[in-house]
């Protein structure tokens, strides 16, 4: 929202609401059709990918940097992905009606919606190529520091339990890995809480899947993480 002109601010404030988003709250699920697009103002909201064996695994981490459920106002209202509220926070909502008769109206927004939809489809796609190549210990480290961005704390909020899910590895691997990290003194584990103590060694130590989607959102939205 800080990278549109004031005109298209103008537009889009009028129809915002802000609301809470709880832990846990999901937006929509694979399949719904998407009637609300969030603009998170704090918080994270997960994109996930479950499998009838009850398994989920993260594909892309939407925060302040972006927007929940875009398509629907580039005429693609169904969700690809389930979007649940991994860190509680408040976003800005406004149907989708609306936005996309605003991005109708406005090529310069429509390509900004574009552009953050590109974003979330090169963090998928990363995702899936990081998954399948990537070990374990550099995926985690991946998946804290853009947690780090975008929280801009130390503290990660997550049980171990659930990095696991998102990561779609067995909570022993998880363990097993985060007690390495600890041990070298990069993070400091307790019960639902990681606590980064080492930023830079985690950089070192994370995959160059993180970066290469960093790259990706300045080449389309370096203005926008900016403002």
């Amino acid at each position: 929202m800080a990278s549109l002109p004031g005109s298209e601010m103008s537009a889009l404030a009028t129809h915002l609401k802000l609301i809470d988003l709880p832990q846990g709250t999901v937006l929509f699920e694979t399949g719904d059709t998407i009637h609300h697009v969030y603009f998170p103002r704090s918080g994270i909201v997960s994109l996930l990918v479950n499998f009838t064996s009850g398994e989920m695994i993260e594909t892309a981490m939407v925060g302040r940097d972006s927007l929940v459920g875009g398509l629907a106002a580039l005429n693609e209202p169904i969700s690809l992905s389930k979007a649940v509220v991994q860190v509680a926070g408040q976003a800005s909502t406004i149907d989708t009606a609306p936005l996309s008769q605003l991005a109708q109206q406005s090529a310069s927004f429509r390509t900004t919606l574009i552009r953050h939809q590109q974003i979330i489809l090169a963090q998928a796609q990363q995702s899936a190529a990081c998954n399948a190549i990537h070990d374990l210990a550099p995926r985690l480290c991946r998946l804290l520091l853009r947690y780090h961005d975008l929280v801009e704390s130390d503290d990660v909020a997550l049980t171990q339990d659930f990095l696991a899910h998102m990561l779609g590895v067995q909570r022993s691997s998880l363990t097993s890995v985060a007690n390495i990290l600890q041990r070298a003194g990069s993070i400091r584990c307790s019960r639902g809480h990681i606590h980064i103590q080492d930023v830079a060694t985690i950089k070192e130590c994370a995959c160059e899947c993180y970066e290469a989607v960093r790259a990706q959102s300045r080449r389309l939205i370096g203005s926008a993480m900016r403002g």
